[in-house]
């Protein structure tokens, strides 16, 4: 049996450090390896425990070293900086990370498969996009300003631009025109790429059961369903629902001392994009009453009558990431209880 326990690795574009630790945590090596030295190094290597932070390169990375028959145990970087002692350097990060993955309390992340990185990509690649069209909403705007026209905004309004600027009577210098119907063009253009990598998510997860299991919760669409199964590997990892919610960051930030307990605003923590779309798909439902009692009951019509609406709409933000969590866990549908 080896005498190696545990091995951190501090991860690097192009170079990696690796940190050994035995049974009593003492330190045994260090190496610094390139990347195919790496590979080469951990291929070689008996079966351990190999500890890296939960940031770039680190699913791919676990992924490899499962292969081998080590134990991977990716940890959350906020974590592990308690354990770095005295100045900062990439071998004290590893022997940091080391450590971190012996403590019996600490938390870990479980590696995303290929797949749930693949939809990641998309839909980044899609929120770009997105970004960028309404870069050009606003672009448009602001030219026809410039020339005193008051464009109003909206999706249906920009897709009969040249019928609005017919209608106001008004006169066009030709040059506007011509710049206006490229910007219009890239418009369209855009639209059709975000319908691509709309139609390349459903691909993706057709033969996942859970993608259509999420769905059949209220304001959950096909986006907000991919990036559930994207960004949660194993639900087992929250032990409830509540915790998952506290993840996305929809639970009251804390902030108690002096046996005071004091609750701030939501924490925001967590996966930014997860939040943001629980929120929409919250938004979607507690828009119509008849939806909302239909699904939640009066419980939620009494809610929205007796707190501001995006308070209410936080709150069934976090219901909705409670079944949502619920639906991973159980791989059951959603029903309405009645």
């Amino acid at each position: 049996m080896s005498a190696i326990k545990t091995i951190g690795i501090d991860l690097g574009k192009s170079t990696f450090h690796l940190v050994g630790h035995d049974h009593f945590g003492q330190e045994l090596f260090r190496h610094k390896f390139s990347r195919t030295k790496l590979i080469q190094f951990i291929s070689a290597h008996e079966p351990v425990t190999i500890a890296m932070e939960a940031c770039c390169g680190a699913n791919w990375l676990a992924r490899r070293c499962q292969e081998f028959g080590h134990e991977v145990k990716l940890i959350p970087p906020q974590y592990v900086k308690p354990y770095v002692k005295s100045h900062k350097n990439d071998f004290i990060d590893a022997d940091a990370i080391a450590e971190a993955a012996t403590r019996p309390k600490m938390r870990f992340v479980t590696p995303k498969s290929e797949q749930a990185q693949l939809g990641s990509v998309i839909r980044r690649i899609r929120t770009g996009y997105i970004r960028e069209r309404t870069a050009v909403m606003n672009r448009i705007s602001s030219i026809l300003v410039e020339f005193g026209f008051s464009f109003p905004r909206g999706h249906a309004n920009m897709k009969r631009l040249f019928q609005w600027l017919a209608d106001t009577g008004q006169s066009v210098p030709p040059l506007l025109v011509f710049e206006l119907r490229e910007q219009l063009d890239h418009y369209n253009h855009l639209n059709e790429k975000i319908k691509e990598q709309d139609k390349k998510i459903e691909t993706l997860n057709h033969d996942n059961e859970l993608f259509t299991l999420l769905q059949s919760i209220p304001g959950i669409d096909p986006i907000t369903a991919a990036c559930c199964l994207s960004a949660v590997s194993n639900p087992k990892d929250f032990s409830n629902g509540r915790n998952f919610a506290a993840w996305i960051g929809l639970v009251p930030f804390q902030y108690s001392t002096g046996g005071k307990s004091r609750l701030l605003g939501i924490s925001k923590r967590g996966n930014k994009e997860l939040r943001e779309l629980f929120v929409h798909a919250a938004r979607s439902v507690l828009w119509r009453d008849a939806t909302a009692e239909k699904y939640f009951g009066t419980w939620l019509l009494n809610l929205k009558r007796r707190k501001p609406f995006n308070v209410a709409l936080v709150a069934l933000a976090n219901k909705l990431a409670r079944i949502a969590w619920s639906v991973m866990a159980t791989h059951k549908t959603f029903e309405v209880r009645t």
